[in-house]
This record gives structure tokens, C-alpha cells and sequence, in this order.
């Protein structure tokens, strides 16, 4: 998304990038974020850090369970695959998902089934958007999107900030539209949306996805194979602009 594409291939510049290793690391942040948010990790660490736990009460901090619930995975490429595989450890009264069409391939793999968006909002407890950012998943999920949710649902986007339009998130959490939300993610990084910082109900990190020492480094080694390709004349094996070999 950092990259002009069109303008680096018409200058003849090879441009590659590093799937598949950051897909596990970036699973496992949208599952703790999914967590924090439904028992509120990160409301009783400030709660404890601020010398206001004195003694266990029932009804302190409040969450929500997450196993034997409806999960919704929007987005069924490598990441949300993974996501779907670490959602059966939770055993999910249904996993669902949403893609261009139905994935046999995913669904093999997941257990989940194929549903349209609307349904998939409609059912979810949770939400989690693994979506690559086209202009057709521009504000996918937007104010009529979350209308949709159950007012004790959570929405998790690992994905690309601008899939989800931040100000209807900021607008549906104040009203307490949605349970929650935890974002990897912005709109405008490293901006945030006016009012977002503020609320309680949402879990906000500064796209930490790949954050571990394992998937940092290999993301190192495979940006390091590709320039090395490049420079012996060889197609690197990540390569986004092949035709840009071409170019004069």
C-alpha cells in the first residue's frame, strides 16, 4: 500500500514483497486482540496498575466468553485461513466467513461455511477482517455494516485500516452500537480517528501484526532473496511487477 506500483513499473524498478511468513504471527495478533477485548485485558491491567483492585468482586470488569459463540471471518486468503484454523480451539457454535465466493479449499480447512456479509454481521459474535485493500473493500465495514452487529459483538481488523471507516467504528462504540473492537490498523496511519484514543471499548496497537523476533527476521531474509535474484538478472520470487523488466 506504500508503493506506487504503476509509477516504479513504468520506471523499469522491481518491486517484491514477503508473503506467507507473517501469516501466523498476524493469526495469532488478531486472537489476542479478540481476547483483550472480550475480557478487557487491557481495562483491568490500568484498573490494577492504578491501585483500584483492593479485592476479587463478582461483577468487576465484566467480560464476554468467547468459547461456544459464532465467529466471522470476513476475508479467507492465507491469514484468515489461519485465523479460521485457530478458531476451532474454541469450539465455535459456527464459524462462518465471507469471501468473492464460496472455498472449498477454506472450508475444508476451517470447518467454517460460506455466507454472505449480511448474514455474517448479522450472526457473528465476533468479527475478525483479513481483506487486502482494493477500492472495492474501501470502507467495506462502515455505519450500515456494524447496524448490522449484535450490540454485543466485537469487530478485529488486522487487515488495512481503510477496509473499516473509522468514524462510523468511533460513532458505534461511543453508542455502544458494538460490545468492542481491537485494531492493528488505522484509516490514515499513524493518525487516529478524532474520539478513538478515548474509548474504553476498544483495543488500539501500532501494527504489531509480524511484531515477533521469528517473522521480523524472515521477513529480512526473504526481502534479502529477492534483491539478491534481482541483482544477479533473475526474477526475484516475490515479485509484484514482472513487467517491469520489460520497461525501457
Amino acid at each position: 500500500d506504500n508503493l506506487d506500483i504503476s509509477a516504479a513499473t513504468q520506471r523499469g524498478v522491481l518491486l517484491s514483497n514477503t508473503p506467507d511468513v507473517l501469516t501466523d504471527a498476524t493469526a495469532d495478533m488478531a486472537w489476542a486482540l479478540l481476547c483483550a477485548v472480550a475480557r478487557r485485558v487491557v481495562e483491568g491491567d490500568r484498573y490494577t496498575r492504578a491501585g483500584k483492585f483492593t479485592a476479587w468482586k463478582p461483577l468487576e470488569l465484566l467480560g464476554l466468553e468467547i468459547t461456544g459463540k459464532t465467529i466471522g471471518i470476513i476475508g479467507a486468503g492465507r491469514i484468515g485461513q489461519a485465523f479460521g484454523d485457530r478458531a476451532r480451539g474454541f469450539k465455535p457454535r459456527q464459524l462462518l466467513y465471507t469471501a468473492n465466493s464460496p472455498k472449498p479449499d477454506f472450508e475444508a480447512q476451517t470447518g467454517a461455511s460460506f455466507a454472505d456479509r449480511e448474514t455474517l454481521l448479522r450472526e457473528a459474535d465476533f468479527v475478525s477482517l483479513h481483506l487486502p485493500l482494493t477500492p472495492a473493500t474501501r470502507h467495506y465495514i462502515g455505519a450500515r455494516e456494524l447496524n448490522l452487529m449484535k450490540h454485543t459483538a466485537i469487530l478485529i481488523n488486522t487487515s488495512r485500516g481503510p477496509v473499516l471507516d473509522e468514524k462510523a467504528l468511533v460513532k458505534a462504540l461511543r453508542e455502544r452500537r458494538i460490545w468492542g473492537a481491537g485494531l492493528d490498523v488505522f484509516e490514515r496511519e499513524p493518525e487516529l480517528e478524532a474520539g478513538l484514543s478515548a474509548l474504553e471499548n476498544v483495543v488500539i496497537t501500532p501494527h504489531l501484526g509480524s511484531a515477533t523476533i521469528e517473522t521480523r527476521d524472515n521477513m529480512g531474509i526473504v526481502a534479502a532473496d529477492n534483491m539478491l535474484a534481482a541483482l544477479a538478472g533473475e526474477m526475484p520470487p516475490n515479485c509484484l511487477n514482472p513487467e517491469a523488466a520489460k520497461a525501457d
